[in-house]
């Protein structure tokens, strides 16, 4: 793995890369694929979690000016003055993927411990190869996820809405005798 820590002046130019590049709508390259078609039920529970939090922002569903700013903020990291990026070896296989998330919950966890929020960011990872290239980083390097960090502000609306869960008992089977 590799974590690349953004701030300060790299953070904004990088941000302005970024952002610049999400706003001309540039065609993604994520170096994991998004799944083509989602399960129905995870489609269903995504577009009412999206709906949710546009009315939690006051935001229209229709009104498509302020859900593309919403987008673009993505790359303005949430205000966030850090961003982690993290990296895996091109070589290694889909099971690293699993250790790296347990790593970025750690990390996101220990962060917590300290009164830092943490934005976990699969767009951050929709131009992978400009991130490379801005922070130095060979193509031999996945770009998995980007993670924007910082103390939040607990008052602004998106930190008010909190998405709703799947009960265990909608996923969990007792094997049990």
């Amino acid at each position: 793995w590799e974590v690349a820590v953004v701030a300060g002046k790299q953070r904004d130019k990088l941000s302005n890369v970024l952002y610049e590049m999400a706003k001309a709508e540039v065609t993604v390259n994520s170096d994991l694929p998004m799944p083509k078609v989602w399960p129905l039920e995870l489609d269903k529970r995504s577009k009412e979690h999206g709906a949710r939090r546009f009315a939690a922002l006051g935001i229209d569903r229709d009104n498509k000016e302020q859900r593309n700013e919403l987008r673009l903020m993505n790359f303005k990291f949430y205000g966030a003055p850090c961003v982690l990026f993290l990296f895996m070896d091109r070589t290694l296989t889909q099971w690293s993927i699993f250790d790296l998330g347990l790593f970025a919950q750690s990390l996101i966890l220990a962060a917590h411990s300290f009164g830092l929020g943490a934005c976990l960011q699969a767009s951050l990872a929709n131009y992978p190869d400009a991130v490379r290239e801005f922070l130095g980083i060979g193509k031999t390097k996945l770009l998995v996820l980007g993670i924007s960090m910082g103390y939040p502000d607990l008052k602004a609306p998106i930190n008010t809405y909190i998405s709703t869960r799947v009960s265990p008992n909608d996923f969990v089977k007792w094997y049990i005798d």
